[in-house]
């Protein structure tokens, strides 16, 4: 379960403290566990600070704060504060921009970028994958999604732009543009060299952080147009 820790401070000298705050996040590179980092500023006190930071689980939280860098900041961030600061532990039950952020991660880290290993870290074990263009309804599985993505990235040298996404409960909605040039075999079609558009909306449900379901619907009939395949 993510986890965030709240951290309530006072300090006149905002400009030491954000120093040192850009200090620690060059001296952990590589070593820390957090994975996001809110700051903000109270309207009616502008010596009143709370931080907001966000870790996978508790566990990674409490491995963070083990760091000997993370240990000499503290102290020093307390030396710039009026007073010690207060901390609030929070176990997170509901964050959709989190998903929207994972959804995102899909489209530009694994599908364009090609890190097919994350889809281990993004996707559920079992996650359910629903497909317009599939002879089965449902695939169940990691490994399909991972050969679907291969099969794309060797037939076309493309890029996704993401128009717009939505989020409601456990979903994320992401309504996409997708463009590129026809490189290699792509369902029986050899390279043509042509450049093409396609449209399409997915729909990712998450649960416990991961996707665990997928929906595609995207203008296949289109993009076989621009292959030359239908007139």
């Amino acid at each position: 379960m993510t986890f965030a820790q709240v951290i309530d401070f006072k300090t006149e000298r905002f400009s030491d403290l954000d120093r040192l705050m850009d200090r620690w996040v060059e001296q952990t590179k590589g070593k820390r566990t957090a994975s996001h980092s809110l700051l903000g500023k109270d309207r009616a006190d502008g010596n009143h600070f709370v931080e907001v930071i966000e870790f996978p689980s508790y566990e990674e939280a409490m491995a963070n704060s083990k760091l000997p860098e993370t240990d000499r900041i503290f102290a020093e961030m307390v030396a710039l504060c009026d007073g010690a600061p207060t901390f609030t532990d929070l176990d997170v039950v509901r964050n959709d921009q989190l998903n929207a952020t994972t959804a995102r991660r899909f489209f530009h880290e694994i599908v364009v970028g090609g890190n097919l290993d994350a889809i281990d870290e993004v996707f559920a074990a079992d996650y359910a994958d629903h497909d317009i263009i599939k002879e089965q309804d449902t695939v169940v599985g990691r490994d399909e999604l991972r050969s679907d993505v291969t099969g794309w990235r060797s037939a076309f040298d493309f890029a996704f732009d993401l128009d717009r996404q939505i989020c409601e409960g456990d979903d994320v909605v992401t309504l996409w543009t997708f463009t590129g040039t026809h490189t290699g075999d792509f369902q029986g079609i050899p390279a043509t060299g042509k450049q093409v558009t396609m449209t399409g909306t997915t729909i990712f449900r998450f649960k416990n952080d991961t996707i665990q379901e997928g929906w595609w619907h995207y203008d296949i009939m289109g993009l076989m147009k621009q292959l030359g395949l239908m007139g």
